[in-house]
């Protein structure tokens, strides 16, 4: 899986609070609706001027807070294509892959707002085409790949039947 598209950096500590915003707590059952609102706390311009295929690019501990899988959801159904970041909270980082979003474990420092980056999950390499530098990470297993491939956890217990590993 190879995805291209502008960087949108973000800083470290980016809560799911951040993400979705409580005060659209009502909107939980119309995430298309919630997805307009994506990461307005962190940043109040992203969701009306990112682009389909762009990156979140954050620092560390991306997705801290509650564990609601709205948050990777509304990122996803926004256009985005990964989320690249230092490190992850743990369960944001699994709800991500089961939600059919990427997420990328990867040193961010060298990457600025509006790099043009280009993403191989399965080779593990992440290239800043606009400063011409590669980053390496460890790839997905196996299995996670599987999962994003089939566009999350649901439809790949659907395609599958169980996990396939």
């Amino acid at each position: 899986m190879e995805l291209k598209g502008r960087a949108w950096k973000f800083g470290d500590d980016i809560s799911t609070d951040h993400i979705a915003p409580g005060r659209y707590f009502h909107l939980r059952s119309n995430l298309p609706e919630l997805a307009k609102h994506v990461l307005e706390d962190a940043r109040e311009d992203f969701a009306n001027n990112m682009k389909k295929g762009d990156f979140v690019v954050g620092g560390k501990n991306f997705g801290l807070g509650s564990s609601r899988e709205h948050a990777p959801t509304i990122i996803k159904l926004s256009g985005v294509s990964a989320v690249i970041a230092k490190s992850f909270a743990r369960i944001f980082f699994r709800n991500a892959i089961n939600v059919g979003l990427p997420v990328v474990i990867c040193d961010t420092d060298k990457i600025d707002e509006g790099d043009i980056l280009r993403l191989n999950l399965e080779k593990g390499i992440l290239i800043d085409e606009t400063k011409g530098i590669k980053f390496e990470f460890p790839p997905l297993p196996d299995v996670m790949m599987k999962i994003l491939n089939d566009g999350g956890l649901v439809n790949h217990i659907k395609k599958h039947g169980k996990i396939a590993i």
